[in-house]
């Protein structure tokens, strides 16, 4: 399948994440840091993930007077940071503890929407030859393997939302590319689907934060 050959260039590069809120009790934006936690006697903490105090990193309000484009963009970064927002202040076991008996994680979540997110926007519209990030086994999405950081799991997924604003910013909306599973899809219907699908699992990841702590809202 061919995509579009001016976003080529894109392959190898990491660009930095765009913006993403207004802060509220266990505000999450784009960047995260991680930060360690040591009380005295106890020796290091386990890490919890924190997000970014840099302002144009946090989640923002959508403009529900914008145009096509600029409303399709800022809804799918709100629900991004969204996803975010709840894993603000959970350590590594929770972050990554089975909470269903398929065994969902909160970065279960994230693994997915990565992949997601590579699929629809960097493969299957750009034609980038990049392969998939956690490879071609679709069951192994939804997983935080032994060897899956926190860390590295939530950078890759800012990496790649990043990398796919810059392809979506360099696209026309009705731009029509034929997708493998043989029907075609124009750049509109793309960034429709990646709103419906991490809204939807943001409904999951509500429920799995409420499960851990008892954290609700977001």
């Amino acid at each position: 399948m061919q995509g579009h050959a001016w976003c080529s260039s894109l392959g190898g590069t990491n660009f930095i994440a765009g913006a993403t809120a207004p802060g509220s009790r266990r505000s999450v934006g784009g960047a995260g840091r991680w930060h360690r936690r040591v009380r005295r006697g106890e020796g290091p903490a386990p890490y919890v993930w924190r997000v970014s105090s840099t302002p144009s990193q946090n989640r923002v309000d959508v403009d529900r007077c914008a145009g096509e484009r600029d409303a399709l963009n800022q809804q799918l970064d709100f629900q991004r940071a969204t996803l975010l927002r709840k894993l603000e202040g959970l350590d590594d076991e929770q972050l990554r503890r089975p909470m269903t008996r398929s065994g969902l994680s909160l970065l279960g979540l994230v693994k997915h929407l990565t992949s997601t997110e590579h699929g629809w926007f960097l493969s299957i519209y750009a034609g980038l030859p990049d392969p998939p990030p956690y490879g071609a086994d679709p069951s192994q999405e939804f997983r935080a393997g032994l060897h899956d950081t926190t860390q590295a799991l939530i950078d890759e997924y800012l990496r790649t939302c990043a990398r796919c604003r810059q392809v979506v910013s360099v696209g026309k909306l009705d731009d029509v590319i034929r997708t493998p599973y043989g029907t075609s899809a124009n750049l509109r219907a793309i960034l429709l689907h990646m709103i419906q699908e991490t809204a939807r699992h943001n409904g999951h990841a509500d429920t799995i934060r409420e499960e851990i702590d008892g954290t609700t809202g977001y």
